[in-house]
């Protein structure tokens, strides 16, 4: 007993020390301007109050924001599913010359990071006419190695024979994998839906460069609108971070069963 309370209480100073930051995030954005900028160290307000947040509606356009966000994300999210299931299903099931190499080749594209390729993706979209449109912010983000590879895993725990006696009962390949694989894999859909759904609603650089008008920019665009040289801007922009944190959070919250599931499952064999 003495033991298990030692372990928890150094859970609870070790969490409390990881959550501050949040936690004072959310007390700053209770708390008046005038509180914040004093000489006495103001942890939690005294004064707590919500115009913060009330002025932060009335300063930028917050719902289309994170209505725009909810769109972009959850299009991302059921792309990337789609998408990445086909192609592991057929680095997994299908035999076809260069298997291998195109594999590697995909996976090798996860070294690259995204700064190397903006310009050019940007001068792409750029002549096809697609800036400042809700297709520029969805579609260079429909596919991504980490979710071929999530989803080759968890296929390869599956024999060869359970494609190849669906093959001879006449199933094709698109629903062996609609009323078969998808059935079968619902912890890695749940751990890919949870982790593209949190990188596409954190997206800050490539909407920052694609959109110019407000009815296509998204939350984390508009949180950096809050921004500015009075002193305020601090109270605002924390009251803004915490209203857009939410969404993501309670996602978070919801999938991290279904998160740590599939990151682990696919990894053992058998």
């Amino acid at each position: 007993m003495l033991q298990k309370t030692a372990l928890v209480t150094m859970n609870l100073i070790v969490c409390l020390f990881m959550l501050f930051p949040l936690l004072y995030t959310i007390s700053v954005a209770f708390m008046p301007s005038g509180e914040l900028y004093t000489m006495a160290m103001n942890i939690v307000p005294k004064h707590p109050t919500l115009e913060n947040f009330v002025e932060a509606f009335h300063k930028i356009p917050l719902v289309r924001f994170v209505l725009n966000s909810f769109l972009v994300a959850g299009s991302i999210t059921l792309g990337q599913i789609v998408t990445c299931s086909l192609a592991a299903f057929a680095f997994s099931f299908l035999n076809f010359k260069g298997k291998n190499v195109l594999f590697m080749l995909v996976m090798a594209t996860m070294m690259v990071p995204g700064e190397a390729t903006i310009i050019s993706n940007y001068l792409t979209v750029g002549s096809l006419g697609l800036l400042d449109t809700y297709i520029v912010l969805i579609l260079p983000s429909l596919t991504s190695a980490m979710g071929i590879f999530l989803f080759r895993q968890f296929y390869m725990t599956f024999p060869v024979s359970l494609y190849e006696s669906a093959k001879l009962d006449g199933c094709g390949n698109l629903r062996f994998i609609v009323k078969i694989l998808m059935p079968l894999t619902k912890s890695a859909m749940g751990a890919m839906a949870v982790y593209t759904f949190i990188n596409a609603w954190n997206m800050y650089m490539w909407p920052l460069l694609v959109t110019g008008s407000d009815s296509k920019r998204t939350v984390q665009i508009g949180i950096s609108m809050l921004n500015s040289v009075d002193a305020q801007s601090i109270t605002l922009m924390l009251a803004g971070v915490v209203m857009i944190i939410i969404p993501s959070i309670s996602i978070f919250i919801v999938g991290q069963k279904a998160l740590i599931k599939g990151m682990f499952s696919g990894a053992v064999k058998g």
